[in-house]
């Protein structure tokens, strides 16, 4: 599967903790992250990540597209709800986007443990169906 991986600057050490938590299981997918998250994954992990640019200029919306065009199955997205983002809006349209399309998202360390120990254990196949690529 195709997996986002996101997070807002005060929310990256909880991220690479999770990423660091969980290696065994990312490693068996692929994986893609914004710019300086998606760095220092994997400086801490050893995982290949495809990176994209940072959220503010623009990583948000590449994986929104990803998403748009199917090609996103799965999105972790840790969030810092207390402070102002520049990108608000982007940040807005990418969780629509999930939506929209179905991609499981996760904006928090709780949430992200439940959708990826579903990962582990097959409960979002649905998402590898053949007719949802078309």
């Amino acid at each position: 599967m195709n997996i986002a991986l996101i997070a807002h600057d005060q929310k990256k050490d909880n991220l690479i903790q999770f990423a660091i938590a969980y290696r065994h299981i990312f490693a068996q997918h692929e994986l893609f992250a914004t710019g300086t998250t998606g760095q220092r994954i994997h400086e801490e992990t050893g995982l290949t990540i495809t990176r994209f640019r940072s959220g503010p200029l623009g990583g948000d919306q590449q994986i929104g597209a990803m998403i748009a065009n199917n090609e996103m199955d799965m999105v972790f997205f840790f969030r810092d709800p207390l402070t102002a983002q520049p990108h608000e809006p982007d940040v807005t349209a990418l969780v629509r986007l999930c939506d929209l399309y179905h991609v499981p998202l996760a904006t928090n360390m709780g949430t992200a443990e439940i959708l990826l120990k579903g990962l582990e254990a097959g409960l979002v196949d649905w998402r590898l169906i053949q007719e949802r690529r078309q």
